[in-house]
């Protein structure tokens, strides 16, 4: 599991914290409660948590089975991650969820708010530069924050108000679009000096 590092901690924390956004998505989930499709803060908190855990722990294997290594899933992650800080600066939608399934705990809460692709991608993203234990504390600590603003949406929102999670959000876009840089470049160099011992 590797070492404890604290920095590394609080590092993960905020990316995490970023790429999964439930203070941006206050405003979604208010409009699922207006529309009358309740959202279950405990069960989509632990179907959330068990399956970025579970992908946490098996995507090496998912990733070996297609005989992808880390670092390339990390390039491409970066761009995912590049796509939803645009989002968030931008204001547009790339990401559509066009699904079949109608419940709100599940879509779009769970799929793809909380586990989307881009907090996969970001999991394993991390992995290539931090231990896991750090990462896996990071994920717990964002699991609990996203079950407090779940249980206290309304709250939150007048604590904020619109401006406020406006901001937020461009602030976050802003944080992620420099952590797809720095993935992406410090990722692409390893590739590059792993095409290189292959010659």
């Amino acid at each position: 599991m590797g070492n404890f590092n604290f920095q590394e901690l609080v590092s993960a924390f905020i990316v995490l914290f970023a790429v999964i956004d439930i203070i941006g998505a206050v405003p979604i989930i208010l409009d699922l409660k207006q529309k009358g499709r309740a959202v279950n803060a405990v069960k989509a908190t632990l179907i959330a948590s068990s399956l970025l855990v579970g992908f946490f722990f098996a995507g090496d294997m998912m990733l070996k089975l297609f005989q992808v290594d880390i670092a390339s899933f990390a390039v491409a992650g970066a761009f995912v991650i590049f796509l939803m800080s645009l989002e968030m600066i931008l204001d547009i939608e790339i990401f559509k969820n066009t699904g079949p399934i109608k419940e709100a705990t599940l879509v779009p809460l769970v799929f793809p708010l909380l586990a989307g692709a881009g907090a996969f991608t970001t999991l394993l993203s991390l992995r290539a530069e931090y231990a896991s234990v750090n990462i896996i504390l990071a994920l717990a600590l964002n699991m609990v924050w996203v079950y407090i603003v779940l249980k206290l949406t309304d709250r939150v929102e007048r604590l904020l108000g619109q401006g406020g999670i406006y901001i937020i959000r461009k602030f976050f876009g802003i944080i992620l679009l420099a952590i797809s840089a720095r993935l992406f470049t410090a990722n692409l160099t390893q590739l590059i000096e792993q095409f290189q011992q292959l010659k």
